[in-house]
């Protein structure tokens, strides 16, 4: 099996916590070059990983034959971070969400096409053992109809983690684009989409900064989601949930009820009309927390996918769906109307 050459662009908290790490943790993998504009950083995370260190993510792409590039940036630059990668002959690995529009999404996923590489956007609750088997579950049709959920994403906010503290980026409209909803609320979209097996048709957002002064995105937002079979449900995004964080989903259907990664103890509880109870033990969600991050098993996916020439699970066109309804619960938030998802603005 070949080794890949990777490069990591951006080198902030999530490059830092989960991508390089998980990258050096892989034995088909080679940290060849990283990039960052704060030249003590990159340094600092070139000679950890043994990496050339550039300043210009495009003198990077110029001048490294490499692989795969994980693009670990601000939210305004990974739509043309990530064309420019993959026009450079590279598969990409993008963070969430993968761009601030829907034609930036929709140029990304030409970029894909034209070059043939593969483009994967690191949607990782879709990797967490508790949601893989609430996903079979339900296709199973263990819990019968599926009648409603709520989901919750919440914690105290990117300055308890972000490398830049209260100066992050994360709370900077010009850079982050949203906030809060950008941040987790599109996590927890994925995340749906992903074990209820279908697409949301219409979206009521509200979408406030309520919590925190001097910044220029939400902090809070609750969404009203209905899919195209009529489940209906709350999809909550927060940075202002303290002291502990809230990553829970709650599914309820026709035979019972599941409560993933909403108990200490177990990662799923599956509750039955009949009064059976399954509690099941499948290791914990990751998480911020001191001790919270192990394998998120998005790098190893997406290797794997790189490797094996296969499809990842979170591609290009996954991604965009995903984002379509973080759009759209901004554009019910300004309009204070249901958003249509195929209405999305461009």
């Amino acid at each position: 099996m070949s080794t890949l050459q990777v490069a990591v662009i951006g080198c902030g908290s999530i490059a830092q916590h989960r991508h390089l790490l998980e990258y050096n943790a892989n034995e088909n993998v080679e940290i060849t070059a990283v990039c960052d504009l704060v030249e003590d950083r990159v340094e600092k995370v070139a000679k950890q990983y043994g990496a050339k260190a550039y300043t210009s993510y495009e003198e990077l792409l110029a001048k490294e034959n490499v692989d795969v590039v994980s693009v670990c940036l601000p939210n305004y630059l990974h739509a043309p971070v990530s064309i420019a990668a993959l026009n450079a002959g590279a598969h990409v690995l993008c963070e969430k969400p993968m761009a601030t529009s829907r034609l930036e999404a929709e140029q990304m996923i030409e970029a894909a096409e034209i070059s043939g590489k593969k483009l994967m956007i690191a949607h990782n609750q879709r990797f967490v053992p508790s949601h893989q088997k609430a996903r079979e579950l339900i296709e199973s049709g263990a819990i019968g109809k599926v009648y409603s959920f709520r989901t919750a994403f919440g914690h105290g906010g990117p300055e308890g983690w972000s490398a830049d503290g209260a100066n992050s980026w994360f709370f900077k409209k010009e850079q982050a684009f949203i906030g809060a909803m950008g941040d987790l609320g599109v996590h927890k979209a994925d995340l749906l989409r992903y074990i209820l097996g279908q697409e949301f048709v219409d979206v009521a957002g509200f979408v406030e900064n309520n919590a925190k002064s001097d910044i220029t995105v939400d902090d809070n937002a609750v969404c009203i989601l209905r899919s195209e079979s009529g489940i209906v449900g709350t999809m909550a995004a927060s940075w202002a949930y303290k002291p502990s964080e809230d990553n829970s989903t709650i599914i309820y259907g026709e035979k019972g009820t599941l409560r993933l990664e909403d108990d200490p103890e177990y990662s799923l509880i599956a509750q039955y009309t009949n009064g059976d109870v399954v509690n099941y033990q499948l290791g914990k969600i990751q998480s911020n927390d001191d001790g919270g991050q192990s394998n998120s098993h998005v790098i190893d996916h997406f290797v794997d996918s790189v490797l094996q020439d296969k499809q990842p699970l979170v591609t290009g066109e996954e991604g965009m769906k995903s984002l379509d309804v973080i759009l759209a619960a901004l554009r019910s938030g300004e309009t204070g109307q249901i958003s249509k998802l195929e209405n999305v603005t461009k």
